[in-house]
């Protein structure tokens, strides 16, 4: 049986915690900057976690089982 190919798209914006949670980035953080404030600007540059609710679809999407 072949081997199953990781998303593309899941492989460059998920990353994986030493614990094995998944990391992800915030959205609406890449461009039209100026009408932003620099609270919202702040909040958005961490990273979050996958919600619960997601994690299995990220997992599968990243061949992680």
């Amino acid at each position: 049986m072949p081997k199953i190919k990781t998303n593309s798209g899941a492989k460059k914006r998920f990353t994986l915690t030493g614990t094995g949670k998944i990391k992800r980035k915030h959205a609406f953080h890449s461009h039209i900057l100026t009408k932003k404030t620099k609270k919202q600007k702040r909040n958005l540059c961490h990273a979050g976690l996958v919600d619960a609710s997601n994690t299995a679809q990220v997992r599968e999407l990243l061949c992680l089982r």
